[in-house]
């Protein structure tokens, strides 16, 4: 389930009908202008209000019910939870459907359901084809008026969610989230977690939770949110229907304590087991429709957002005081917080916090520059418009409006608001807020770190992808999008894990990272200020088989984003000082990934299975093999991957695809061609008998995962397996009803596979309570056995399918995760129009090549067991 988390920069959102957008010049300037709301809205006579956004730009649709009911409104159960629990339960059975059955019924239709809780709101959320939304409607029209919460399954979830409190309090950055707020907040409801608080919780009873939901979940406390291909008439006779037997009733007011000001410094600093220190500073600032929030949220983009913002340059990159570090502005229906993230050596926390504050300091002193206010400017405006992109998306756009300012053009409102922010506001607010006295320190520290303390209009539609090759081999995919003035881009290569070795592990992420650390025109920060001052951004990653550098501008910024991807391509220089520095970057997340369970586990599995392939190797190297890496390594093989015959790029969006071929022709003309890598990679040798691995660590959870060998992408058994994954992850799997559901053992089930240019894996996990790690092996083995021999039934296939095609369907609204796929599926020689295959190929499956394909890869061949646990004695081990 989502949880609140306010790492990111939670600002209001725009709701409008993205075809009607427009591009204006201004004096050299291109301004974005936006129409009014173009959603309609009614309210039914009960009082529930509905609001309907047509967009016909893609055959999908989010269908959203959101209670204006969170954790602040538990009145006499504060603290307990009980938003959260009826988040769980509202999906467990109703009057007319038994438990599964709902989950079952939208995937049916080719469907996603899910939900999530915050302090003020509970939403659930259905995301389907469009031929689904009518089902959706009804599911959730049902599961608002009509759940019986049994008590059965309410004991069931019970230990679900005692799984979910232990996974929370073994994540340090959520820790440390609810450290800062506990501690920021003494009499509001934000300082409790929207969980709840595990003594509180396990006092409730099932009847408790019936009284407040039959008490909060009245219709005239609901909010129904359509977004997507829809006749919104039609959808509106449909609610009208399905609550007609559903009167208004008497909502009882629920009283919010204010927080008072906060008059002195509050500082906590806590031990707990993590190698790394988080550290985070808040200050109090208003609610979201306070007229200084435009400007504060500038401040924070300034402060913290992006590489060129003035927290990343000096603590991050020029004092090497931070492993990372943003800012972010919380701003929600009551009085928020201004604040600051960092992770830290934990001996470098007391200089970091020192320097972040003098920063702050020269801000209130100084003000900012014209040039940051303008780059802050845009980015804002990038991040709203990045939020359109999905029916999802535009769906929470109103949602949030709606629920929190009672105005669908309240994003339209702000966005004027951010531009008319001047210099002397930005300077104004940070002396406003950003004092000593509303200021609250909090961290988490390694264990013994510490010394002892007292304190405690029409839609467009996209066109269809051409591709053109340059002379070199090198080639390009466009797809013409005119829906949004946004364009996303970037460049694929044939590399990754494959191509390295226990000596090299590691150097393609170091690699990948390290090339937007200068180039021979350029310096990092050049790079991060020029286009982070057009609201875009520019990001590099690696993984089993390539690396990618990508890119997003506005329209505008089209020629922008074209010479900064092929002077990064072309002239990387890779400097010492920047290679270090992403040395210790690296280092430092493989620490981190100790303090994820269901990644050490998939490490050690990895191990195990593949022993000397690629395949065993981790992608962020070893501690080992990373610091063995040096300047001549990077650039030889980025000499040797970086090559033309080896490389796809992609710019999807609003673009004419003569310009764009016109452009690279241009910039990437003189590319060396080099020739496509990695034809000559050779599978793992087989497994010659079943194995069993396990890790010790200090952690409140166990986490069991189980794997085999896999496919490769060019197998025939490759969309029998994706169908096994489908059908063995999804709410109505055989291995969520029966260890979830029937037994109550697990937080999460489900599974996973990795497939590459060679056969990767297939695995199956789940997260349980380390005291009952052997029950749950045995029942996840037994239903692996059982799939193994039976296959999948004609009902399990059905759903799968529609969930698999229906679920790319919903991925390929975002051009970034479109064109990225499309791309690696030309690189690794399958087609850029493979996904035209998928839905044709998934129906040809057959129930009879599932069986074959189970028989062949989890029955007739051995598998790797991995454990994740506490050690014995520990008190993780003792938790009840």
């Amino acid at each position: 389930m989502r949880r609140f988390a306010p790492r990111l920069a939670l600002l209001p959102a725009i709701m409008f009908s993205t075809a009607n957008l427009t591009t204006a010049t201004i004096n050299d300037s291109s301004v974005i202008t936006f129409p009014p709301s173009s959603a309609q809205k009614w309210v039914l006579p009960n009082g529930l209000t509905l609001i309907v956004h047509e967009d016909h730009s893609a055959p999908v649709a989010s269908v959203q019910a959101w209670c204006a009911t969170g954790s602040m409104d538990e009145d006499d159960h504060l603290g307990a939870g009980l938003s959260h629990i009826l988040e769980h339960m509202l999906f467990k059975g109703t009057k007319t459907r038994s438990t599964n059955v709902i989950a079952q019924k939208i995937q049916d239709v080719g469907g996603y359901i899910n939900a999530y809780t915050s302090f003020d709101h509970t939403v659930f959320w259905i995301d389907v084809p469009k031929d689904g939304v009518t089902t959706a409607l009804d599911v959730l029209a049902d599961a608002m008026m009509n759940s019986t919460l049994p008590p059965e399954e309410y004991l069931k979830e019970q230990e679900v969610i005692r799984r979910e409190f232990a996974m929370g309090l073994d994540d340090p950055d959520r820790v440390t989230t609810l450290l800062l707020f506990a501690t920021a907040y003494q009499r509001h409801p934000y300082r409790l977690p929207v969980i709840g608080q595990i003594e509180v919780y396990n006092q409730l009873t099932q009847e408790q939770v019936m009284q407040y939901y039959k008490a909060r979940y009245v219709p005239n406390n609901l909010t129904f949110i359509v977004v997507g291909d829809v006749d919104a008439e039609k959808v509106h006779q449909q609610l009208i229907e399905f609550f007609k037997a559903y009167p208004e009733k008497s909502l009882k007011p629920v009283f919010i304590p204010e927080e008072p000001p906060q008059l002195g410094r509050r500082e906590v600093h806590q031990e707990f087991p993590t190698e790394l220190t988080h550290l985070a500073l808040a200050w109090h600032i208003p609610e979201v429709t306070h007229p200084d929030v435009p400007a504060l949220d500038l401040l924070s983009t300034i402060l913290g957002d992006g590489r060129s913002s003035r927290l990343y340059g000096r603590v991050r990159e020029e004092a090497g005081l931070a492993y990372s570090i943003s800012a972010f502005s919380y701003t929600p229906g009551d009085p928020g917080l201004f604040g600051i993230d960092a992770i830290v050596d934990p001996k470098k926390r007391e200089a970091a916090e020192q320097l972040v504050l003098h920063i702050i300091d020269e801000v209130k002193q100084a003000g900012v520059t014209a040039e940051e206010l303008m780059k802050a400017k845009k980015i804002s405006l990038s991040h709203h418009l990045g939020a359109l992109t999905t029916m999802r998306g535009q769906a929470s756009d109103i949602g949030s409006n709606w629920l929190l300012t009672r105005n669908l053009n309240f994003s339209r409102d702000y966005l004027d608001a951010v531009q008319k922010v001047t210099l002397d506001d930005i300077k104004r607010v940070a002396a406003k807020y950003l004092t000593n006295d509303n200021l609250t320190t909090v961290s988490l520290n390694p264990k013994g770190s510490l010394v002892a303390k007292a304190e405690g209009g029409k839609p467009i539609s996209a066109g269809e992808i051409q591709k053109f090759e340059l002379p070199s081999g090198l080639r390009i995919l466009v797809r013409e999008d005119a829906r949004l003035p946004l364009v996303a881009m970037g460049a694929v290569f044939r590399s990754g894990l494959l191509a390295e070795t226990a000596q090299t592990n590691g150097i393609t992420r170091l690699m990948a990272k390290v090339l937007l650390k200068g180039t021979k025109t350029r310096t990092a920060e050049q790079i991060a200020n020029q286009i982070e001052a057009v609201g875009g951004s520019i990001a590099s990653d690696a993984g089993n088989n390539s690396f990618s550098v990508s890119l997003d501008v506005m329209k505008p910024d089209l020629k922008l984003g074209v010479e900064l991807l092929s002077d990064v391509l072309l002239n990387a220089t890779m400097p010492e000082k920047a290679i270090a520095r992403e040395k210790e970057i690296q280092i430092a997340g493989i620490k981190q990934e100790e303090e994820q369970l269901t990644t050490v586990a998939r490490n050690i599995l990895r191990q195990a299975l593949f022993t000397q392939h690629p395949y065993a190797l981790r992608a962020n190297g070893s501690v080992e093999s990373v610091q063995r890496l040096t300047q001549k390594d990077l650039l030889e093989f980025r000499d040797r991957y970086l090559v033309a015959k080896n490389g796809v790029i992609f710019v999807f969006g609003n673009v004419k695809a003569a310009e764009v071929k016109q452009l690279f022709e241009q910039a990437l003309g003189g590319m060396k061609p080099g020739e496509l890598a990695l034809t000559d990679a050779h599978p793992a040798a087989p497994l010659s008998k079943t194995e069993t691995v396990e890790s010790r660590k200090e952690k409140a959870q166990g986490v069991i995962m189980v794997g085999y060998r896999g496919a490769d992408l060019f197998s025939p058994d490759r969309y029998a397996l994706e169908l096994i994954d489908e059908a063995s992850s999804d709410l109505g799997s055989r291995f969520f009803i029966r260890i979830r559901e029937q037994m109550g053992l697990a937080y999460y089930v489900g599974a996973s596979q990795m497939q590459g240019l060679v056969p990767g894996l297939f695995a199956f996990y789940l997260g349980t309570d380390p005291q009952k790690i052997e029950p749950v092996k045995t029942a996840l083995l037994d239903e692996i056995r059982k799939l193994a021999s039976d296959g999948l039934t004609n009902e399990e296939l059905t759903r799968a399918k529609k969930k698999l095609i229906g679920q790319q369907e919903i991925a390929n609204q975002s051009n970034d995760s479109f064109g990225y796929h499309c791309a690696l599926d030309e690189l690794y020689g399958l087609g850029f129009d493979y996904y035209k295959k998928l839905e044709h190929d998934v129906d040809a499956v057959t129930l009879e090549d599932i069986k074959r394909v189970a028989v062949k890869y989890f029955r007739d061949q051995p598998y790797v067991l991995a454990t994740v646990r506490p050690p014995d004695g520990s008190a993780a081990a003792k938790q009840k």
